[in-house]
C-alpha cells in the first residue's frame, strides 16, 4: 500500500472523533480529508468514475471511513447511502460499507439477523399494525412483562418509551404517529440495580474494549442520556457474543449494546445464560469508551481499515479467539 493514500472520512460534523481519525491517519502517513456525504454527487459527465467526491477531483479517495451520516428525507438519506453504493461499485474500500450500515440502522433488521444468526437478543416485534402492536403488549402484560417502544431509526436513547401495567393498570400503546407509523417493540430486560449495560466495541472481527453504562435517564444508560462510563472486564461472554452481533450484520467495526439476562450474574457476564444484544451501531462513537480504556481506539480503527480493508479489499473478517482479561488495562 502507497504512503500516499488518500483516505475520506465521511462526516456531516466535525469534532472530537474525527480529529482521532486524522491524526491517526497522519501517523500512517496517509492523508484524510473529511467529506460530507450531502456535498458528494452521482454525474455521470464526471468522467471517468461518474462520482463526484469534493477534495478529490475527478479520482477519487482510496479508502472511506464512515463516521456519520446526516439524517434527511428519505430520498436524501437514500441518495447519500447510494454514494457508498457507487464507491464499493468503484472498488473503493468503504468502512463500514452502506449495506453493513443500512442493516445496523434499521432495528427491526438487526433484530432478524440476530435472531437468524442465533445471537442471544431480546424478543422483538415490528409492524405498522397498532392493533397487532396492542395485542403484544397486552400479551405480555398478562404473563407480567414489559416491552420497550423504539423509533426504528434512532439512536443515543431518543424516543424510548417503557411500556406495561402501571398502577394496576395496562398503559395504552402510544400513537404510531409519533413513531413514523411503525411499531417496534423489544422486551423489556430487567438489569441488574444499579441500572447498567455494556458497550463492546469490536473491530475487524475482535472485541478490543468495554464498558459500563451505569446509570443515566431512568432505565435508559446511553452515554448522551448522561450514563457513566466505568471499565469493564472482557469476558469471553461478552467479548464472542458481541463479535458474533458484528459478524450476522456484516459490520467491520461496530459498538453493540449488550445487557445481563434475568438471573444471570451481571459480575462476569458468563455462565450458562449468555448476554442479551440489544442493539448493534454500526456508525459508533466512542468517546465515552475511550474515556476508560487505554487502547486508542482510532488507531485501532484505522490500523484494521488499512492493514486489513485496503490491502487486501474484500477480505472477510477473521474473528480473533479472545482469552479473557480487562478491557481498560
Amino acid at each position: 500500500m502507497s504512503t500516499a493514500a488518500r483516505i475520506a472520512v465521511m462526516t456531516d460534523e466535525t469534532g472530537w472523533h474525527t480529529s482521532r481519525l486524522k491524526k491517526a491517519f497522519r501517523a500512517r502517513g496517509c492523508e484524510a480529508r473529511c467529506v460530507d456525504l450531502a456535498d458528494c454527487r452521482i454525474d455521470t459527465t464526471w468522467a471517468p468514475h461518474g462520482l463526484a467526491i469534493p477534495g478529490f477531483g475527478h479520482g477519487l479517495p482510496d479508502a472511506v471511513f464512515v463516521r456519520g451520516i446526516a439524517g434527511g428525507t428519505f430520498e436524501q438519506v437514500t441518495l447519500r447511502l447510494g454514494i457508498l453504493h457507487a464507491l464499493r461499485e468503484c472498488g473503493v474500500p468503504v468502512y463500514n460499507d452502506a449495506r453493513a450500515i443500512e442493516r445496523s440502522v434499521d432495528k427491526s433488521m438487526t433484530s432478524f439477523l440476530l435472531n437468524r444468526h442465533g445471537v442471544p437478543t431480546p424478543a422483538t416485534w415490528a409492524g405498522e399494525s397498532a392493533a397487532f402492536a396492542q395485542r403484544v403488549l397486552m400479551r405480555e402484560a398478562a404473563a407480567g412483562r414489559r416491552v420497550v417502544m423504539k423509533p426504528l431509526f434512532g439512536s443515543q436513547g431518543k424516543g424510548l418509551r417503557r411500556l406495561g401495567m402501571r398502577g394496576g393498570r395496562l398503559a395504552p400503546l402510544p400513537s404510531l404517529a409519533g413513531y413514523s407509523r411503525v411499531a417496534y417493540l423489544q422486551r423489556y430486560v430487567e438489569g441488574a440495580r444499579p441500572g447498567f449495560d455494556w458497550r463492546v466495541l469490536v473491530i475487524g472481527g475482535r472485541a478490543v474494549a468495554a464498558m459500563r453504562r451505569v446509570g443515566g435517564r431512568g432505565w435508559i444508560h446511553n452515554f448522551a442520556q448522561g450514563a457513566a462510563c466505568e471499565p469493564a472486564a472482557l469476558t469471553d461472554a461478552l467479548a464472542q457474543t458481541a463479535v458474533r452481533a458484528g459478524e450476522a450484520l456484516g459490520l467491520d467495526y461496530a459498538g453493540v449494546d449488550l445487557i445481563a439476562q434475568h438471573g444471570q450474574n451481571p459480575d462476569d457476564a458468563g455462565g450458562n445464560l449468555p448476554p442479551l444484544v440489544l442493539e448493534v451501531n454500526g456508525v459508533a462513537a466512542w468517546r465515552g469508551l475511550q474515556s476508560v480504556t487505554q487502547l486508542d481506539i482510532a488507531a485501532a480503527l484505522v490500523d484494521d481499515l488499512l492493514d486489513r480493508r485496503l490491502a487486501a479489499p474484500g477480505a472477510p473478517l477473521v474473528p480473533v479467539t479472545f482469552a479473557g482479561g480487562d478491557a481498560s488495562a
